[in-house]
Order: C-alpha cells, then structure tokens, then sequence
C-alpha cells in the first residue's frame, strides 16, 4: 500500500485558500528529474518548490520537506513557531504544516522534498512520516550528521544519474535510498523526542527544587548532588528548556525574591540579602547590582 496523507490533514491542496485561508501547495513532480515523486538539490537563491510559492510569506505544503543546513543561524517559522538553525542542523516540515521562508536568513545547504505516494506504507510506517508530535528541529551528533550527509549525498547522486537505469528501476532505487535516509532521520527524530522528554524532566526537578531551596542554597553542583544527576546532565536539562545556565536560572529566582520583598515590605536591605542567602550586605548589593545595574537601594527608591 502506498503512502497517503492523513484524511483532513491538507486543506486546499491545488494551491488554493483552504478553510484557514493559507494557501497549500502540492508537490511540483514537473521539476522533478524525470517526473519521480522526489526531489534533492541544493538550497539557495533562486530556489522554490512551486513558480507561486510565497516562501516568504505563510503558506502550507502537501509534501515533505527534509533542510539538512551547512550554515546558519537560519530562523524558520514551522506551525507559528520559530526555530533556529545552523550548520550541522536538520529541519523536517511534514505534510499539512503551515510554514515561512525567513527573507533575512541565507539558506545554505541540502533540501530533499518527497510527495505523499511515493513511498510503500511499511516504509511510512517504520520512518514516521506523520508523527507531528516529533520535533521539526533536529540536531545529530557528530556520528549521526556524518551517517546523514553520507546517506543523502548518495541519494542525490542516484538522483541525478538518469542514464545508467531505465526510468522504473531508476525509481525503485531512489525509493531503496530514501527509504535508508529516512530510517535514519527517523532514529534520530525519536531519539531528539525521548532526550527532550528526559531534559524536561530533570528541569522540572530542578525548577522544584530551586523553588524550595534558592534562599539558602546557590550551589549548582549541590543540586545536582541532591537530585542524583550530573552537573553536566542538569546543565543540559536547562539548556533544553530555558536556553541559560542553571546557574543563571538560581540568579534569576534570587533576583526576583529580592526585588518582591524590596518594593513590597519594609525590610532592612541587610535583612532581603539575608532572606535571599546573602548574610552580608555588600556581597548581596554587589550581587544585585551586576543583575540589575541597580544598587538594591536605588531600586526601592524607584518604586515608591
């Protein structure tokens, strides 16, 4: 059985407005090498998918599309949210989602697209063409990109070559080899998935455990202690779910407590360091000062 494209899932689906209003454009199998259901080839200027893609403006495609990125940073809007790219980065965009060009990025790298059909079901189903609750944003080991770059460098090739087979078994090859790039890409996407399911797991610890401890503790390496991880697994936990440091994280609660009890009580400004964990006073107004370019005096006295 061949791949489909989930029921409902594409609105519009011969370029016009679907139910939403965005556009959805299908698969240009008129700029594929001998009509095959796929295409790959560099990205750059002068390159669209469809003669009436706006790529800079929201629009909603009927196919795959795999960016496999040799520079950056590249900003790309996927489903209203906006990821960043760079060299060594992966960006899937799947059937059905709304997405736009970034007019101010320049894309560099490798772009793969695939219709809906080209690929036999049990291939679907083993790569996970469709599961839109994986992450569009993919970034592979060192291991991983070198297996990946490998993999669609031989795709492209095979691609290109339309002169060694005849057109049927031309394709079953092209099929054989995207099936092998897509097994991968689809390893790496699960694992990206279950990583950030784990990441966001260890924040959450360590966002409770802040919570109860930042007025005495300020250690990074004592929470970690305290919740079984390593400072590098917790480092990278909150990497993934914050994009700072655990220990810019710890500043930022104990800032915010001191600003709270500065311009909502009457303490001492001795007593707020105190109550944050700063027993002396100087260590806690040079603390305050470095994250707020404001002395913990200035500060009140801007509130009342």
């Amino acid at each position: 059985m061949a791949d489909r494209t989930p029921q409902g899932s594409i609105q519009g689906g011969d370029g016009d407005g679907g139910v939403d209003g965005i556009r959805t454009f299908p698969f240009p199998s008129e700029l594929s090498v001998c009509g095959v259901g796929m295409q790959v080839g560099p990205m750059g200027a002068g390159r669209t998918w469809h003669a009436d893609a706006p790529l800079e403006r929201v629009h909603r495609i009927d196919f795959h599309v795999v960016m496999l990125f040799d520079g950056g940073p590249v900003r790309h809007m996927i489903d209203f949210a906006e990821y960043e790219a760079t060299a060594g980065d992966v960006v899937w965009i799947r059937p059905g989602q709304v997405h736009r060009f970034s007019p101010t990025s320049e894309y560099r790298g490798t772009v793969l697209t695939m219709q809906p059909g080209f690929l036999p079901r049990a291939t679907v189903e083993a790569t996970g063409l469709y599961r839109y609750d994986l992450p569009p944003l993919l970034r592979p080991s060192g291991a991983q990109l070198a297996g990946l770059q490998a993999s669609l460098a031989l795709l492209q090739r095979e691609y290109e070559d339309t002169s060694t087979l005849p057109l049927s078994l031309h394709t079953s090859v092209l099929r054989h080899s995207l099936s092998a790039f897509l097994l991968r890409l689809a390893h790496l996407a699960a694992s990206s998935a279950e990583a950030g399911r784990r990441a966001e797991s260890t924040f959450t610890l360590f966002r409770g455990a802040v919570e109860k401890g930042f007025a005495t503790n300020h250690s990074v390496s004592a929470y970690a202690d305290a919740l079984g991880y390593s400072r590098r697994t917790l480092v990278r936990a909150v990497r993934a779910a914050t994009g700072e440091t655990p220990k810019g994280f710890i500043d930022k609660r104990v800032v915010l407590e001191a600003k709270r009890l500065l311009a909502h009580t009457d303490m001492p400004i001795g007593r707020v360091g105190a109550a944050v964990g700063f027993p002396d006073a100087a260590n806690f107004s040079k603390f305050f000062q470095q994250h707020t370019e404001m002395t913990p005096a200035a500060f009140r006295a801007e509130l009342r």
